[in-house]
């Protein structure tokens, strides 16, 4: 206990007084608050506008998808029908077209804009100005997906930019429609994609590599390493935990692929470059098969997570030991 000194009148001796301070034990501090609003609990009011938007928006439509998708609805009258639904999306050949083309739009968004913003970022990382080719790369980025289904469209159109190039070099063999054909208008629009969602991966990888420590570098430079040697064991190893979130965002982008598809082709022709998003659409607010588009919505979302989920497990394989 802390205590204070005083002096008595006309020079009397120091009297010591001790003063005790009122102490509360870690258990008495929480019994004293018990009756007030306090722990898990004291969030609770701020989280609820959070949770309610949350349901609102996302829970109560996925479980609202679920149950229409059981029905034969048009919008107007609606008729419980069990299974038909998706015992109709195992005879659709649209369906299976729809799913080839979201396979093909997952398998080409992991190799191109992935593989591609990697290469740029390492190759610019230590250039005198690495910082103004990223900016460059950047900028697509920055412009809607429509605006950029509008400028390759103008590229893509069977007189637009592309086969007018193609002509002026000689190279007529080369020109196509690229946009009126399958599979090559899918994998034009895989590459206008590309050109956008590249600058995104860049910044990413970029921020990762600056994240090394240089003195794992040193160490390797050192040891002899260099090139595809340091690229290999030091600065791929290094980028994992960035790589795992660029990875991830790539895949689900991919399987909701909406906007540059149906500006540029409108998932034609004849549905030939529909994706499952684009086919849940088109079925839904074209067609008005509701219970038939919420099936679809429901086999997307369950792709959407389960390969999410497989994803994550595999790259994160000790959260769950970690937590048990």
């Amino acid at each position: 206990m802390t205590g204070t000194t005083s002096t008595a009148h006309g020079g009397a001796e120091a009297v010591r007084v001790r003063r005790r301070v009122p102490t509360r034990t870690p258990h008495q501090a929480v019994k004293a608050g018990g009756g007030r609003l306090g722990g898990p609990l004291a969030a609770l009011p701020w989280a609820l506008p959070a949770f309610t938007l949350v349901g609102v928006l996302l829970v109560y439509p996925f479980f609202r998808s679920v149950y229409g998708s059981f029905f034969e609805d048009n919008g107007f009258t609606s008729s419980f029908t069990g299974f038909d639904n998706y015992t109709r999306l195992a005879d659709d050949p649209i369906f299976g077209r729809s799913l080839l083309n979201t396979l093909m739009w997952v398998a080409g968004t992991l190799l191109l804009p992935v593989l591609a913003g990697l290469l740029i970022a390492v190759a610019t990382h230590s250039m005198r100005f690495g910082g103004i080719a990223q900016l460059i790369i950047v900028l697509p980025y920055a412009i809607s997906g429509a605006a950029t289904a509008v400028l390759w469209n103008f590229m893509l159109t069977s007189d637009g930019a592309v086969n007018q190039v193609l002509r002026g070099v000689g190279l007529d063999g080369w020109a196509h429609t690229w946009l009126l054909e399958w599979p090559q208008n899918t994998l034009a629009m895989i590459v206008a994609s590309t050109w956008q969602a590249t600058g995104l991966n860049v910044v990413l990888f970029a921020i990762g590599l600056r994240a090394i420590p240089s003195e794992t570098v040193e160490a390797a430079e050192l040891d002899g390493a260099s090139g595809w040697r340091m690229f290999r064991h030091i600065t791929l190893p290094q980028l994992r935990a960035v790589t795992v979130v660029v990875v991830g965002m790539a895949v689900v982008n991919s399987l909701k692929a909406f906007d540059m598809i149906w500006i540029l082709t409108k998932g034609g022709p004849s549905r030939s470059s529909e994706t499952l998003a684009l086919s849940m659409y088109r079925e839904t607010f074209r067609l008005f098969h509701v219970g038939y588009g919420s099936a679809i919505a429901l086999v997307l979302s369950v792709i959407v997570v389960a390969s999410s989920w497989m994803y994550l497990r595999h790259q994160m394989p000790d959260t769950g030991t970690a937590k048990s």
